[in-house]
């Protein structure tokens, strides 16, 4: 007789700067079987081709995205999927978002915070855009600019927290 493994769908959050490493550990993430990668930047960058081009666009943009997205990830995680969602769960706002899909889901979450400090992430940045194939490459005053909005996730917003810390 074989052993069976009971998967315990889960929705992950992403909470981290720019080039923090959430893209990479979504990506490691979604590598679990039975669990479906759903990335911000890929669908909006296919959405909205050249239509973000200030912090203002991609506001609009992303809450037309989320406004569809949320019963999608509520339904895969109805039918016994994990998701990871690589969506920036940078702000309370963005956060309130996500309580929302876990609440009317009912499901297991993760959120996991990236606590990597400006001046790697702007380095690491700095060598993805070089690289080049990142569906949106932002520069130093891009950087600033969304790393101003930035608010790290508090025990009192009720999400299961794991921290990552650089090195």
């Amino acid at each position: 007789m074989s052993a069976v493994t009971l998967h315990l769908p889960t929705l992950h959050l992403l909470c981290g700067k720019i080039a923090a490493g959430k893209s990479t550990l979504a990506a490691n993430l979604a590598a679990q079987a039975g669990t479906v990668l759903i990335g911000e930047d890929a669908w909006l960058a296919r959405l909205y081709p050249d239509e973000i081009l200030t912090v203002t666009d991609y506001r609009r943009c992303a809450a037309r995205l989320r406004e569809a997205m949320a019963p999608h990830v509520e339904n895969l995680l109805g039918c016994g999927l994990s998701v990871v969602l690589d969506f920036p769960a940078n702000t309370r706002a963005s956060r309130a978002w996500m309580r929302g899909i876990i609440a009317r889901s009912g499901t297991a979450h993760l959120l996991h915070f990236l606590d990597v400090p400006d001046e790697i992430c702007r380095a690491r940045l700095h060598r993805r855009n070089a690289a080049g194939g990142h569906d949106f490459a932002a520069g130093d005053a891009e950087f600033d600019i969304i790393t101003s909005y930035f608010e790290a996730p508090t025990r009192d917003e009720g999400f299961n927290i794991r921290c990552y810390t650089a090195g």
